[in-house]
């Protein structure tokens, strides 16, 4: 709980980003304490160290930030999953609906093996519409969904609801 409350005091909420009605987690102001950013990793690193994780897919962009730590500490491949256009290879696309639009983001076709089990990590679990196309993403590849993790829940939006499906595990830092 100790660790939950040190996060939840570091994110900033922005009213009203990017637009009227939400309340934006900002992580950013979270990166101005190493010390604290250690022990989420440390944190990740002991609940995903013996888990079987072959590679960690981070969600452009603020996944990138704790994914790539994450998959270093590991010793397992890191991958970009990005918006579509920002790949320079071969990719697998997948449209999807988010919190307040809709997107479409691609992963390199050649980024994971067949059966691979790998963790998908982002920032936010909101509507669950940006992890469940990685998942997507994931299995087009013919690698598996080994996990969801995320550093904030919005658990009234449902986004747990919709990566159920996947049958792995979810785990959160916060949860508003």
């Amino acid at each position: 709980m100790q660790l939950e409350q040190a996060i939840r005091e570091a994110i900033t909420l922005v009213p009203d980003f990017p637009k009227n009605g939400i309340q934006y987690k900002d992580i950013t102001t979270l990166f101005l304490h190493p010390a604290l950013c250690r022990e989420v990793l440390e944190e990740l690193e002991e609940q995903y160290r013996h888990a079987g994780i072959g590679a960690i897919i981070g969600l452009e962009s603020r996944g990138f930030m704790f994914g790539f730590a994450l998959s270093l500490r590991l010793d397992v491949p890191f991958i970009m999953v990005r918006k579509k256009g920002k790949l320079p290879r071969a990719t697998y696309e997948v449209s999807y609906d988010l919190e307040y639009g809709a997107n479409v983001i691609e992963m390199h076709r050649d980024a994971l093996r067949q059966g691979e089990r790998v963790l998908i990590h982002d920032d936010l679990l909101a509507t669950g519409g940006t992890a469940e196309a990685a998942a997507r993403l994931v299995e087009a590849s013919g690698a598996q969904v080994a996990g969801f993790s995320f550093l904030i829940e919005l658990n009234y939006l449902g986004g747990r609801k919709k990566l159920s499906a996947y049958e792995a595990p979810i785990s959160t830092f916060v949860t508003y």
